[in-house]
């Protein structure tokens, strides 16, 4: 059971959530984009002070490592390594997709929507990257992993193998375009759907208890950048 500070910086949220024993002591959090580097700091500073503790009284620093953005993933990883060096407290780290994909899971969005069969369901968070590319993943409606995170170039064919027979959900930054693209019966859109560092506070528990914590002096963001040996060359013919 843990005292657990959670950061999210991998999107245009800035998010910063304060746990003890998986429940929710504090939180902040700004939607507006690029404000990561002026944030940041001041609401950890803030969710200490109001809860009165110190850096090193903290069982641990979570932190949301990627896919994501690069400027957003470095400036979260530099903070939360930076706490774990100064307080000598582990580091966690948790997948942003897997995060995203927990945040529909507690919210309980798939009950409302009343599938027939929620074994039949799917989750694929996805995270703009540029033109019709998204870091994307796929799981199930108990987190586990189905397809792994990826760096995907959309078609409207890119998930027939699913689409074919099951739902799948897809929701984040990179949702709304796809949507334009992917045709099928069985691919629902959740529009608005923002990550948030309340999403991590169960899965830096679990890695908490399971002692998953990472090497603060090599630890690095999970950039992801493979798209461009991935991008199919137009024929000039």
């Amino acid at each position: 059971m843990g005292l657990i500070l959670n950061i999210e910086t991998a999107t245009n949220v800035c998010s910063v959530a304060l746990a003890n024993n998986g429940n929710l002591l504090s939180f902040k959090e700004s939607l507006k984009d690029k404000s990561h580097s002026t944030l940041l700091s001041v609401f950890i500073e803030e969710i200490l002070k109001e809860n009165k503790i110190s850096v090193s009284q903290l069982d641990a620093v979570a932190v949301s490592k990627g896919p994501g953005s690069y400027t957003g993933l470095r400036i979260g990883v530099s903070t939360a390594k930076g706490l774990c060096y100064g307080g000598n407290i582990p580091l966690i780290s948790l997948n942003t997709l897997k995060i995203m994909a927990f945040g529909i899971i507690n919210n309980r969005i798939l009950d409302k929507m009343k599938f027939t069969s929620i074994n039949n369901t799917l989750l694929c968070p996805m995270i703009d990257a540029r033109r019709l590319e998204v870091f994307t993943a796929i799981y199930d409606h108990l987190n586990q992993t189905i397809e792994d995170t990826q760096a995907r170039i959309i078609s409207s064919s890119s998930f027939d193998k699913y689409l074919d027979n099951k739902k799948l959900i897809f929701f984040g930054t990179g949702a709304n375009k796809c949507s334009k693209i992917i045709k099928s019966k069985n691919a629902l859109f959740i529009e608005k759907f923002n990550t948030s560092a309340r999403y991590m506070i169960m899965l830096s528990e679990d890695a908490y208890i399971k002692e998953k914590f990472e090497n603060v002096a090599y630890f690095e963001p999970y950039y992801l950048k493979d798209f461009i040996a991935t991008v199919p060359k137009k024929s000039n013919s």
